[in-house]
């Protein structure tokens, strides 16, 4: 079977929706096109302790087990949610033992959504450093196998749903235009250098400026963000995306500009 129309068509579908609500009713339509019944599409995270709805937390799954899990604050102790951290793939539940250790507590939650009527199903991680992380599951019900037929279909579906939740719930994505840095070159510079560790005095000596100018650089980079603590901006640049754990970590010493 060609899946490559049905995969647009879905694409499509969830790329339309431009509210909450619009999702929800795109992804009851996806599901069962892909062969699952149930989706969620959630940060691992205590739902309940983030209030005004911050946190993504979007499903179909019965509402006796949806208060259980909500109560007992499994987002944060999940099987499912722990072995998405290990892996950047979808992956069928049946594989999470090849992926984390199983507590008694993980089979019987495991056990409490079979009673549930929830069986098997395929979860897709979105993983993104400096912020929650999160992903978007497929679920069967009780009796019924997972379409392996379609699981490569689901790990591009399901990435494309997480990323328009992103969208929706943070306002980022190419829906809301091009988003303009925050800071100058010369403050990025000088904020990496920080996270680094180095003092002022060390940063002015790698890029060749007075210590006077590197306190005003990362002074300007707090305004910038509304902060007034400079180690707050390791947090806010890299959910932003000016800096990466990449560009943290990388030792040799390149000015932006080159």
């Amino acid at each position: 079977m060609d899946l490559y129309p049905l995969a647009l068509e879905l694409l499509l579908l969830i790329e339309a929706a431009r509210t909450k609500e619009d999702l929800a009713d795109a992804m009851a339509i996806v599901t069962p096109r892909l062969g699952f019944d149930y989706f969620a599409m959630t940060h691992h995270v205590d739902i309940l302790a983030y209030e005004d709805d911050a946190a993504i937390h979007l499903h179909n799954y019965p509402a006796q087990w949806a208060d259980f899990y909500a109560s007992s604050a499994l987002g944060v102790s999940d099987p499912v949610h722990r072995a998405s951290h290990m892996t950047g793939i979808g992956f069928q539940w049946a594989r999470i033992p090849h992926l984390i250790p199983l507590t008694v507590q993980d089979r019987r939650v495991f056990s409490l959504g079979r009673e549930q009527g929830i069986s098997d199903g395929f979860t897709v991680p979105s993983n993104i450093p400096g912020e929650l992380f999160g992903s978007c599951s497929f679920a069967t019900i009780a009796g019924k196998a997972v379409p392996q037929e379609r699981l490569l279909l689901a790990q591009i579906v399901g990435g494309f749903a997480f990323e328009a939740a992103r969208r929706l719930w943070t306002g980022r994505g190419e829906s809301f235009g091009e988003r303009k840095a925050i800071l100058t070159d010369r403050q990025r510079e000088c904020v990496l250098w920080a996270t680094r560790g180095k003092s002022d005095w060390e940063i002015s000596q790698i890029v060749k400026i007075s210590e006077e100018t590197v306190s005003r650089h990362i002074r300007h980079a707090c305004e910038r963000y509304g902060i007034s603590k400079r180690i707050s901006l390791v947090g806010l640049t890299l959910e932003d995306g000016t800096l990466t754990i990449t560009d943290i970590n990388r030792r040799r010493y390149t000015p932006f500009w080159e």
